[in-house]
């Protein structure tokens, strides 16, 4: 099963998150992660995040993930929220899937995704980017590493664009003394 990822996709919100594309879970068990919802739109926008865990075609639940204790929460126009929790699971050997929902629309905008391995269990997780076996017909998988690696990539670059330019406004003042000119050559 790959994971697939839509990188700043969506022109209502994007959601990001610093979990791999696979991870052992006992379950029971906190599993903390951060959480990164981005509003690239002009306007605050309301969002929710649901936590869906699934194997195969079967989900086994979904749940609101309270934010400041609230279903829906808002965030500022070209802003980053950065969300930081644990979420326990009774089961593992499957994918956890964290939906963003838009409030205006009430569509399900954008989504992260990570398998659940029982540590010694007899499911294997993917192979990382790289590993050995998982290779293309180049010796190399790239679009593994693309997958892994532009989520990380594009949440850089976000963060990057919608960082306050307070340097705008600034000029170089002018000279306050008088340019000076080398003197003439002694033949001129």
């Amino acid at each position: 099963m790959s994971q697939a990822s839509s990188v700043m996709g969506n022109a209502l919100g994007d959601v990001f998150w610093d979990l791999p594309p696979w991870l052992y879970y006992t379950p029971g068990y906190d599993l903390g992660l951060s959480v990164y919802v981005a509003n690239p739109t002009d306007v605050e926008q309301e969002y929710a995040l649901m936590a869906r865990l699934s194997r195969e075609n079967t989900q086994i639940s979904e749940e609101a993930l309270p934010v400041f204790g609230y279903t829906w929460f808002k965030v500022e126009p070209g802003d980053v929220a950065q969300l930081k929790g644990a979420l326990r699971f009774p089961e593992t050997n499957a994918v956890l899937a964290l939906l963003l929902h838009e409030k205006e629309s009430g569509e399900v905008i954008d989504s992260v995704a990570t398998i659940l391995v029982a540590p010694g269990s007899s499911v294997l997780p993917p192979a990382w980017p790289g590993a050995p076996g998982n290779t293309g017909s180049s010796g190399f998988d790239w679009a593994s590493l693309l997958g892994f690696m532009l989520p990380v990539l594009m949440l850089g670059i976000v963060a990057s664009a919608m960082k306050p330019k307070t340097d705008e406004g600034k000029r170089l003042a002018a000279a306050k003394e008088p340019v000076k000119q080398l003197p003439l050559g002694r033949g001129s």
